[in-house]
């Protein structure tokens, strides 16, 4: 998994890089004094693994997380036990290490990033991982490397995560490696419809829509300046 270390501390800096070189999972592609600089790196560059202080200059670690787009998977290291419970409520925050950081806490973490990846998928299947089928309204995604089955009417919401894609259903979620790209080939325009470089909607499940945002369920989805127009064509408005 390649990395890169954001910490103002050189000290801190120094230490979780030689935790990842002792890791033969881990591979550090660059180390930042701040959250700044490493914004410039990741708009040009992409990486698996983000190990990332709170308390830093010009950007704080949990503002920094918010600008991301598509992030990947973060490790907050710091000193500070206050923002546990806030940065778990992000889906990609897989750990929270509190310095100092002991080596067998941080093969935990490891582990913790090994199993939040999945698999990817063999080229054996790869049709099947961007929904090769779609026959009798049903598409069938791979998930280490078995097939499920989903029905186009039970399709929610799919969000593009970097490599990945996540569909969420009525009852159900799922990470899949391919790209929206991929599965809008696959998607019915009857039924979806994409309204952000990010987002597909299925949009016979809108509940409501206000100012640049639909609501699909609970979720909260928003909606592009381009893809705008396009959207409010397809409502039967009164």
């Amino acid at each position: 998994m390649n990395c890169i270390i954001i910490d103002d501390e050189l000290t801190s800096r120094a230490i979780v890089s030689n935790l990842c070189e002792n890791s033969t999972d881990l591979n550090v592609l660059a180390e930042f004094p701040n959250a700044v600089e490493a914004l410039k790196y990741l708009n040009q560059n992409e990486v698996d693994v983000i190990f990332l202080d709170i308390h830093m200059p010009f950007l704080t670690g949990i503002d920094f997380i918010q600008t991301l787009k598509n992030p990947p998977r973060v490790v907050f290291t710091t000193s500070d036990t206050d923002f546990a419970i806030e940065a778990y409520s992000y889906e990609f925050i897989v750990d929270y290490l509190v310095k100092p950081i002991t080596v067998d806490r941080f093969q935990k973490t490891i582990s913790k990033l090994k199993n939040s990846i999945p698999v990817a998928p063999s080229n054996d299947s790869e049709n099947a991982a961007s929904g090769a089928s779609t026959n009798n309204g049903e598409l069938y995604i791979n998930i280490d490397r078995r097939l499920i089955k989903l029905k186009f009417q039970d399709i929610l919401i799919i969000e593009a995560k970097g490599d990945y894609i996540e569909i969420k259903t009525t009852d159900s979620f799922h990470r899949v490696h391919s790209t929206l790209k991929k599965i809008k080939e696959k998607l019915p325009e009857s039924l979806f419809m994409q309204i952000h470089r990010s987002y597909i909607i299925n949009f016979t499940k809108i509940i409501d829509i206000q100012d640049n945002s639909v609501l699909i369920e609970r979720n909260v989805i928003p909606i592009s300046r381009s893809n705008r127009p396009s959207l409010m064509k397809r409502l039967n408005l009164l």
